[in-house]
């Protein structure tokens, strides 16, 4: 049972990653469009702006709760076989979030534009199209709400497809808005300019909710109406709740801060941000979140039986190799920032070589701080390990109000660089905090490990930065930039020499994560049904103990 339980494990996360590439895939596709067709300007300012206060009705009411509180709730329920209590506590939970979501809701769509009014720069005639987007969103937000709770439904049952498909669906709605609702078609439509999108928004999230409901039935879903406080379900909702519902409070601040600032900025530059911090996200998304999730349930392990001499190294190891994988994919993105964006994003002359310019100096003053954050959300899982989820909340909470503090030095002297650099050193300054806090509660953490390998992967990254500028130089020498195909091969031929080069420099230095990295691109190579599938993963395991005995 227990194989049996490891291998659909396996196979979800697998699929889900599958699932996460394809909806990071539909999301450039998206911006791209939006971007290619607006530009980086005051239109594509508006569009952005008016997701801040729907996404903060949702984020703060539902967005943490199902993760943190919602599916370990039910889910416990569930495996009791108390399937009763199970859909009670889910029906109250539901009938409050929503009530609470429409009033919200209601309210910010009546007084859309007083409130848009603080949030943003715009001057007074520049206000009817973001209130208008606004407007048109708030409906979006009510749906994703309802299909987040199916979806905390569907996840406690390890039904994983539907609730999957639906992200890649919601994405595939707003770039149809973007191809037939924006333009006129003959006589027969009108278009809507820029609300194309946003109908396609909350297309999308409806259907993001239908494809949800066959299997919802399968699973017996029951709901009637009930405010029951007294239920103990609720109240233990309320609990895990709360310290997640103080740490996304100060996060929407900071983002309402960035938004205002922003956008009082040139036109376009708001949009620039968020541009660049999609860049900055992917290696977080993609590398970081997989190394927490591999050592996360190996610590949580050690922590509960008092292990924590192993749990220190079990942490050591996962900061040493996000730092390993990290910092290289930050110099990366800093020496291809510009033929990155310049392949990505200019295709029809509305986002222009200036866009590409302005955009890549955000993405260079995000990549600073791209180690620090990484290296928090390991850190962060150390505290949850420990079942200390205050701590982590309360640093965050400081952190993003030095983000407040430096975002309001910086963006004078700097503008839009000064924001995103601001956001870096918030980074650098909640790592620190967490370090700090680990080691009053556990002692020595092991870092001399940890500076040993960040000391190596920056001479390895040096040698590479090198190369890739070596490479990029030759490629425009001899392919030129003026054309797809060479922008292409810009980027390709900078990428696959960074590769090389890091790898080689961090072989000769005989660095110890190397090797668990070999280790799991043996294991990704090996087909399926391959015996030695198994001695890589036996391998990879007896990398990763042989690495946390150091």
């Amino acid at each position: 049972m227990a194989k049996m339980e490891k291998g659909f494990v396996i196979r979800a996360a697998a699929f889900l990653m599958v699932i996460q590439v394809l909806s990071r895939l539909l999301g450039y596709a998206r911006d791209s469009l939006l971007l290619n067709t607006f530009g980086q300007s005051y239109i594509t300012d508006a569009y952005n702006a008016a997701f801040r206060i729907p996404d903060f009705i949702y984020n703060i009411l539902i967005g943490g709760a199902i993760s943190a509180a919602f599916i370990p709730v039910f889910s416990s329920y569930i495996a009791n076989k108390d399937s009763d209590e199970a859909w009670k506590v889910s029906s109250i939970f539901s009938s409050w979030v929503l009530s609470l979501m429409l009033a919200g809701c209601l309210f910010s769509f009546i007084y859309a534009e007083p409130l848009l009014s603080w949030l943003v720069q715009f001057e007074e005639a520049e206000m009817a199209l973001p209130v208008t987007l606004m407007r048109i969103t708030l409906v979006q937000a009510i749906f994703m709400a309802l299909s987040a709770i199916a979806t905390g439904i569907l996840q406690s049952y390890q039904h994983f497809t539907w609730p999957a498909i639906g992200t890649l669906l919601y994405n595939i709605c707003i770039i149809l808005g973007g191809v037939f609702l924006v333009r006129p078609i003959e006589a027969a439509w009108p278009g809507y300019g820029v609300a194309g999108f946003s109908v396609g928004v909350v297309a999308g999230a409806i259907l993001t909710l239908v494809v949800q409901v066959p299997m919802l039935k399968k699973v017996g879903f029951r709901y009637r109406l009930c405010f029951d406080t007294r239920n103990p379900g609720l109240r233990q909702l309320v609990k895990l709740i709360i310290p997640v519902l103080i740490g996304l409070s100060v996060t929407q601040i900071n983002l309402f801060i960035t938004q205002y600032l922003a956008t009082g900025l040139e036109d376009g530059l708001y949009t620039t941000l968020l541009t660049a911090n999609r860049f900055f996200q992917l290696p977080l998304g993609v590398f970081a979140i997989a190394i927490c999730t591999a050592i996360f349930p190996t610590m949580t392990q050690q922590a509960a039986v008092g292990e924590l001499d192993e749990m220190k190294k079990s942490l050591s190891l996962g900061v040493r190799n996000i730092s390993f994988v990290l910092l290289p994919s930050a110099v990366g993105l800093i020496m291809l920032r510009e033929p990155i964006i310049r392949l990505l994003y200019e295709f029809s002359g509305k986002f222009t070589a200036y866009d590409t310019q302005i955009a890549s100096q955000a993405l260079l003053y995000y990549c600073i701080g791209l180690i620090a954050y990484g290296a928090a959300m390991a850190l962060i899982r150390g505290f949850y390990a420990m079942q200390n989820t205050l701590t982590p909340v309360l640093v965050s909470v400081l952190a993003i109000v030095l983000n407040i503090v430096f975002s309001l030095l910086l963006v004078g002297p700097m503008g839009h660089r000064g924001l995103a650099f601001a956001y870096s050193l918030a980074g650098f300054a909640q790592c620190g905090f967490l370090l700090i806090f680990l080691r009053l509660k556990l002692g020595r953490m092991d870092l001399r490990h940890m500076l040993m390998t960040l000391f190596k992967t920056a001479v390895a990254c040096l040698v590479m930065a090198l190369a890739v500028w070596g490479a990029n130089w030759g490629c425009e020498l001899i392919f030129g930039i003026g054309s797809k195909l060479g922008q292409l091969l810009q980027v390709a031929v900078g990428i696959g020499v960074g590769v090389a080069v890091f790898f080689a420099a961090a072989y000769a230095m005989k660095m110890e994560e190397l090797r668990l990295v070999l280790q799991m691109l043996k294991r990704r190579r090996a087909p399926k049904g391959d015996k030695s599938a198994g001695a890589a993963d036996s391998d990879a395991q007896n990398t990763i103990e042989g690495l946390t005995d150091d």
